[in-house]
């Protein structure tokens, strides 16, 4: 089985030689401290990393470089005392790493009946880093800043989101795409700027014929079909129907070709998302539905009907997510119940919704599909578990990429969806559905969509900082003419700052 190296977060100590080596060896000690707390929470999912406090320019920018060559995902950085901001420059110019600005101390109390000037030299960062906070600002560096004590839990779920954005970042940066055929024919909003993409968040978009993954199909050995038919058995409940001897059983075994041959394709290729398109599905019998639905919970991105931009988002915020209780899937709003004052989302996708939502065990089923022109294909059935989530939705708006998200509460099925033979979730948007649903249009958000329950909005404004990307957000205080207002705002911004 692959190992993958644990994630690292560097923390940088800024200071400088005038307090003498007393003092640096101080500063030393209690940097190492607070690294040390933050790297023992379990809220933080990287090693935090300590360095070498920092007390030249030439340091720094080597600090600041070797973050990213050396594979850190992102930076946090003190100024324990007073470290003089133009040292600052050349590295804040050469990081290529997010970065966390930490305003904190190494005390939670005053000392107050022994407090000596040897103590407020050791101890100012309460204007070190404010000095640190202009340079940050002149350059137009971004970053986010945490105050308080890494001894608050408020401040370590706070550090804990950014981390968890930078892991997305850096997902994004390594991303390998593979698209199985094309977007659905005359559909806008699945469609954007590849060039783009891969400029602003790092990831590389590329299309291939769906009949060269019908080969790797083909050549998967019975064998592997054996093993995985009977891991679907013993993880899923598996209608009778798809059970050896069933009178479907050969398309279960097809499904479980079409999940291995995926899998071998994308591995072999090293691509971590992927898009398929029931308008070019080649010599593929089935619209692979099992197989993705599978993929998605191992982490791989999906977008249906060749929607890349969403299945960047999936992989993303899967990447983002580890270790999080609750779920994240490809999905789609479908329709709604529009009873006055118990308005509810009904969001499903043709096959692909991912388990990892799911309340209780699947059930794995196959049933005709309308659409695609191939045989009934197999998927997984399911309710997603109720709880807070948020739907996050990507649209390419030709000068720049805006993601729109929206918290909402996914809720049970106020009646059994018996005839409903595909995976679900029912949600109440915030701040209702009409205001979510007008504020959704307007921002002219895209109908497919990520639904997670294991990243909430700290994480992706982080993320959309991190990337230099607009983000809007609709939540329980949203009014749709203040939120028509923000977006327009937001583009005479996007605009004006693109000339600079």
């Amino acid at each position: 089985m692959a190992t993958h190296p644990v994630p690292e977060v560097w923390f940088l100590t800024g200071s400088q030689g005038l307090y003498g080596e007393d003092t640096l060896r101080q500063v030393a000690d209690q940097s190492r401290q607070i690294a040390a707390q933050l790297d023992a929470s379990p809220d933080i999912p990287a090693r935090v990393v300590w360095k070498p406090v920092l007390t030249s320019s030439a340091d720094i920018l080597k600090a600041c470089r070797d973050a990213a060559t050396q594979g850190a995902v992102g930076v946090i950085a003190w100024m324990h005392t007073f470290s003089p901001a133009k040292m600052w420059i050349s590295g804040l110019d050469a990081l290529r790493t997010p970065l966390l600005h930490l305003h904190t101390q190494a005390n939670v109390r005053l000392p107050w009946d022994d407090i000596d000037m040897d103590f407020m030299n050791l101890n100012q960062a309460a204007h070190g880093d404010r000095e640190f906070g202009f340079i940050q600002t002149r350059l137009g560096v971004a970053r986010k800043t945490v105050a308080g004590h890494v001894s608050d839990p408020r401040v370590i779920a706070r550090v804990g989101a950014w981390t968890r954005a930078a892991l997305g970042w850096s997902a994004m940066r390594s991303l390998r795409l593979a698209r199985f055929g094309d977007n659905m024919r005359d559909v806008a909003v699945t469609e954007g700027d590849k060039v783009e993409a891969e400029l602003r968040f790092g990831v590389s978009v590329n299309t291939y014929g769906v009949n060269d993954l019908v080969a790797v199909v083909d050549q998967i050995a019975e064998a592997q079909v054996d093993d995985l038919v009977k891991e679907y058995d013993d993880t899923f409940r598996v209608d009778p129907q798809l059970r050896p001897g069933g009178a479907r059983h050969d398309s279960l075994r097809y499904a479980a070709r079409l999940e291995l041959g995926m899998r071998a394709f994308l591995d072999d290729g090293g691509f971590r998302a992927f898009t398929t398109n029931f308008e070019d599905l080649g010599g593929l019998r089935q619209l692979p539905g099992i197989a993705v639905q599978r993929l998605m919970s191992d982490g791989y991105g999906f977008g249906g009907e060749g929607d890349w931009k969403t299945s960047v988002l999936v992989h993303t915020l899967k990447a983002m997510a580890v270790g999080v209780e609750g779920g994240t899937s490809f999905m789609e709003d479908y329709t709604y119940d529009l009873t006055p004052g118990e308005e509810l989302v009904l969001g499903a996708h043709m096959l692909e919704v991912c388990p990892t939502i799911a309340q209780g065990t699947p059930t794995a089923e196959i049933h005709p599909l309308s659409i695609g022109g191939r045989e009934d294909p197999v998927r997984l059935v399911f309710d997603a578990a109720p709880g807070p989530a948020v739907v996050l939705g990507l649209a390419d708006m030709g000068e720049r990429f805006r993601l729109v998200a929206n918290e909402v509460d996914v809720v049970s099925p106020p009646h059994p969806l018996r005839r409903l033979p595909v995976a679900r979730a029912v949600w109440r948007p915030r701040p209702h559905l009409p205001g979510s649903a007008e504020a959704w249009i307007t921002a002219g958000a895209p109908h497919h969509t990520v639904l997670s329950q294991a990243v909430g909005v700290e994480e992706l404004r982080d993320l959309a900082e991190m990337t230099h990307t607009e983000l809007v957000v609709i939540d329980a205080d949203t009014e749709p003419r203040r939120f028509a207002d923000e977006i327009r705002w937001n583009q005479a911004y996007y605009r004006l700052a693109r000339g600079f």
